[in-house]
C-alpha cells in the first residue's frame, strides 16, 4: 500500500508518503499562494494509491489542492471528525466542532500511547490542549494563540509594543527579560507552558491519574523546553492519525 497522507494547517501543508505501512520522512511547504503544481509534479506517477488529506486550511486551500491531485491522478479523501472513529469517542457535544486535525492527532495519541492518559498539545497557528482517557474517550480541550501568534498580535496591534521591539539585542535565558521584544517571546511562552501544566494538574485532580504529555506542531520544541514535567514530542502526530484512518479503510 502506497499512500499520500496529507496535514493542510492554517499556514503549512505537510506531507509523506505512507509506504508498507510505514510513514516517512515528511515534507513542507507554506500554502499561502495556494500554489500546488509543485506538489502535483513530486507525487505524479509516484504510485500512490490514494490521498489522505486533514484540512483547516479552508475551501479555496482544499479546492486547490483537490485540483492538483487531479492533476496528479491521484483519487483523495478528506479525512471527516466522527463521533467515534479508530478507537476515539469526541467528547463534543457537537463532534463537527472539533477541528480535523485534533481529531486525527487523538486518533494517533490513542494508537501511539496504548493505556495512557494523554494531555496532547498541539503548538500551530493556535494551541491547543485536549485530553484523551486511556480507553479513547476525548475528555474535552482548550484553545489558546500559540506564543508566535501571542507575539505576532501584539507587533501588529500595539503600535507602542510594536516600536519599542526593534531592538536587535536578545537576551533569551530569564523569563524576567531586559528588552521589549524578549519581554514579549518569553512571555507568551510562560503563558503556553502556565496552560499546559494548569491543564495536567486538573485533569489529574479530577481523575486521580497523572496524565502523558505529549506535543506536537511546529511550535512545540519552544514549548518542550521549557515544561517542568514529563513530556513526550512527536513531530508529526496528524500525518500518524491519517495513516492510522488509511489502513483501517482497507481491513
Amino acid at each position: 500500500m502506497s499512500v499520500l497522507l496529507i496535514d493542510a494547517g492554517n499556514t503549512r501543508l505537510k506531507w509523506a508518503p505512507l509506504v508498507g505501512g510505514h510513514v516517512q520522512r515528511a515534507s513542507a511547504v507554506a500554502h499561502r499562494g495556494r500554489d500546488f503544481r509543485g506538489l502535483a509534479r513530486r507525487v505524479s506517477g509516484a504510485g500512490f494509491e490514494r490521498a489522505w488529506v486533514a484540512s483547516v486550511a479552508g475551501a479555496p486551500v482544499d479546492r486547490a489542492l483537490r485540483q492538483a491531485l487531479a492533476r496528479a491522478r491521484v483519487p483523495v479523501r478528506f479525512a471527516r471528525v466522527a463521533r467515534r472513529a479508530a478507537g476515539v469517542t469526541v467528547g463534543y457535544r457537537d463532534p463537527w466542532r472539533l477541528g480535523v486535525d485534533r481529531f486525527v492527532a487523538l486518533i494517533a495519541a490513542h494508537h501511539r500511547f496504548p493505556g495512557n492518559d494523554v494531555c496532547l498539545v498541539s503548538v500551530g497557528t493556535a494551541m491547543t490542549v485536549d485530553f484523551l482517557e486511556a480507553g479513547g474517550r476525548h475528555a474535552g480541550g482548550v484553545i489558546i494563540p500559540s506564543p508566535a501568534l501571542m507575539v505576532e498580535s501584539l507587533l501588529r496591534d500595539t503600535s507602542g509594543i510594536r516600536r519599542r521591539a526593534q531592538e536587535a539585542r536578545r537576551d533569551r535565558a530569564d523569563l524576567f527579560a531586559r528588552s521589549t521584544r524578549d519581554a514579549i517571546e518569553q512571555g507568551s511562552r510562560a503563558a503556553a507552558v502556565a496552560l499546559i501544566e494548569r491543564a495536567a494538574e486538573e485533569f489529574a485532580l479530577r481523575r486521580e491519574r497523572t496524565p502523558l504529555v505529549v506535543l506536537t506542531g511546529g511550535g512545540a520544541p519552544l514549548v518542550h523546553a521549557r515544561l517542568e514535567r514529563r513530556a513526550v514530542a512527536v513531530p508529526d502526530l496528524t500525518l500518524e492519525g491519517l495513516a492510522v484512518l488509511a489502513r483501517a479503510s482497507l481491513d
